[in-house]
């Protein structure tokens, strides 16, 4: 089972560079960084889950793609990933030169999760259409496929649209990097079927894993997809106290990786936060 961790760093935090030089040396698999470039103050939308008050780290989030720059620049390993990029809240043309960049320097070792918003109130205020979010990023995520493996790379659709054009650098791993969609339930199955490497959801339990991959295989099936060629991860896994036991129950309801969430990171504590956890899961 790979074991991966899903940083929640800040400007209050140890340094991005310090957490994902830590975790590589301790054996994890992959580094994560969330996104939310705003944080409305008075928003009118619940966090999904917990007592529904949005957690303050959520105001102090860093931009992913600048936090895994260091991370890259200061590691050899291990995997970089994106938990999650907000994709319709980001250009195109920039995102796909970014995610190429971050892979072609980083020696091919980016994980590209996204999804597309939970915060109503975040993505109006930047101009998503909170509705169609999930069409947008669809096609957002099309498009940036013809800019990773096309020397010239043309698109037509409703939200985006260009003429022959070059974008460089391609990435690393061919044909492009891994898309993980980083959600839960049947719009989630059906888009990873569509345009997914891989699906990510949170909390997810072993045994509801085992339904939500059975209808997954026959959504592949549908659109001709190989669901054996995607990975499953799950992000903030559901342990119940044994994490040796979750691990293993994770592997037979056909998870490939775990994501876990440190509690602070804080810059005295995370050097012993990173040690317990690796200590747990890291089988």
């Amino acid at each position: 089972m790979k074991i991966g961790v899903l940083a929640f760093v800040a400007s209050s935090t140890a340094h991005p560079v310090a957490v994902a030089r830590k975790c590589e040396a301790l054996g994890f698999e992959s580094f994560w960084l969330p996104e939310h470039a705003i944080m409305p103050v008075n928003p009118k939308t619940p966090f999904p889950r917990g007592d529904g008050k949005i957690p303050e780290v959520y105001s102090h989030m860093i931009d992913p793609f600048v936090g895994l720059a260091l991370a890259a620049g200061a590691t050899n390993r291990i995997k970089l990933g994106t938990g999650i990029c907000l994709v319709p809240e980001r250009d195109p043309f920039n995102l796909a030169k970014e995610v190429a960049t971050l892979d072609y320097y980083s020696g091919g070792r980016m994980l590209f999760g996204i999804g597309a918003g939970w915060l109503r109130d975040e993505s109006e205020i930047m101009g998503v259409d909170f509705r169609r979010r999930w069409p947008m990023t669809r096609e957002y995520i099309r498009a940036m496929k013809e800019l990773w493996t096309r020397e010239e790379a043309s698109f037509e659709g409703e939200f985006v649209k260009f003429p022959a054009l070059r974008s460089n650098p391609k990435p690393a791993q061919k044909p492009h990097p891994p898309v993980h969609i980083g959600a839960g339930g049947e719009r989630a199955l059906r888009n990873t079927a569509l345009i997914g490497d891989g699906w990510a959801p949170i909390a997810l339990k072993p045994d509801d894993l085992k339904t939500e991959l059975a209808k997954l295989r026959q959504l592949c099936a549908d659109v001709n997809r190989d669901f054996s060629k995607l990975e499953i991860t799950i992000f903030s896994p559901v342990g119940g106290g044994d994490s040796r036991a979750a691990v293993e129950a994770y592997r037979a309801a056909g998870a490939h990786r775990l994501v876990l969430f440190p509690p602070t990171l804080a810059a005295d504590k995370y050097d012993a936060e990173l040690e317990e956890l690796a200590k747990s899961w890291i089988v």
